[in-house]
C-alpha cells in the first residue's frame, strides 16, 4: 500500500477497492462476451473481401476525388470570368487582355497549391463516405458491371474528346454571337457598375 493510499480514510479506500473490483469484473464480462460473439460464416467473409476488392478497383478507375478538385478550382475560374466582365467596356481590349493574363498567373498559383491538398483530403475521406455507400447499395455483380462501364474504351474515347468538342463549340458560338452579345454584355456591366456606385454612395 502506498503512502498516499494509506493516508486515505478507510471509507474512501473501501470505495476505491469496490470500484476497482467492479471495473475488473466489467472488463472480464466484456471479454467473455466478445469471445462468445459468433463469427461470420466463411462464405460471407470471402464475399465481403471480394466486394472490398471490387470497390477498390472501382475507385481506381472512377476517381471520385476529381469532384472535390473541381469544387476547389471552380471559384478561381469564376473569379477570372467575373474580372473579365468587370473590365468589359471600362478599359481598352489590350489592357483588359493584359490584366486578365496577369490575373491568370495568380489563379494558376492558387490551383497548383490548393489541388494537392484537396486531392489528398478526398482520398482519405473515401473510406468513411463513399465506400460505405457502395458497400450498402451495390451487390458484387452490380459493382462488376460498374467497373466494365468505367473501363469501357468507348467511354474513355468519348471523355478524351470532350474538351476538344466543348472548346470547338464554344469558339464557334463566340465567333457567331460576339457582335450581338458583346454590346449586351457591355450594357450589363455598365448597369451593374452604376447600381453598385449608387448603393455605396452615402445618401
Amino acid at each position: 500500500m502506498t503512502a498516499v493510499h494509506a493516508s486515505m480514510p478507510a471509507r474512501l479506500r473501501r470505495s476505491l477497492s469496490l470500484s476497482a473490483l467492479a471495473t475488473a469484473l466489467s472488463l472480464s464480462a466484456m471479454g467473455v462476451h466478445a469471445q462468445a460473439q459468433p463469427q461470420p460464416p466463411a462464405g460471407e467473409a470471402k464475399a465481403s473481401e471480394a466486394k472490398a476488392r471490387l470497390i477498390e478497383r472501382l475507385l481506381t478507375v472512377w476517381h471520385p476525388e476529381d469532384v472535390a478538385i473541381v469544387m476547389v478550382q471552380r471559384p478561381a475560374a469564376d473569379a477570372l470570368q467575373q474580372a473579365r466582365i468587370a473590365l468589359q467596356g471600362r478599359v481598352t481590349p489590350e489592357k483588359r487582355d493584359a490584366t486578365i493574363k496577369d490575373m491568370a498567373t495568380d489563379v494558376q498559383k492558387y490551383i497548383d497549391e490548393a489541388t494537392p491538398v484537396v486531392r489528398d483530403s478526398a482520398k482519405r475521406s473515401l473510406a468513411t463516405s463513399v465506400v460505405p455507400m457502395l458497400q450498402q447499395n451495390f451487390s458484387e455483380e452490380e459493382l462488376k458491371q460498374l467497373i466494365v462501364l468505367m473501363e469501357s474504351p468507348v467511354k474513355k474515347k468519348f471523355e478524351s474528346l470532350l474538351p476538344q468538342m466543348e472548346r470547338a463549340l464554344g469558339e464557334k458560338v463566340a465567333k457567331e454571337s460576339r457582335a450581338v452579345i458583346d454590346p449586351k454584355l457591355q450594357a450589363l456591366t455598365q448597369a451593374v457598375g452604376l447600381k453598385l456606385r449608387g448603393a455605396t454612395v452615402a445618401p
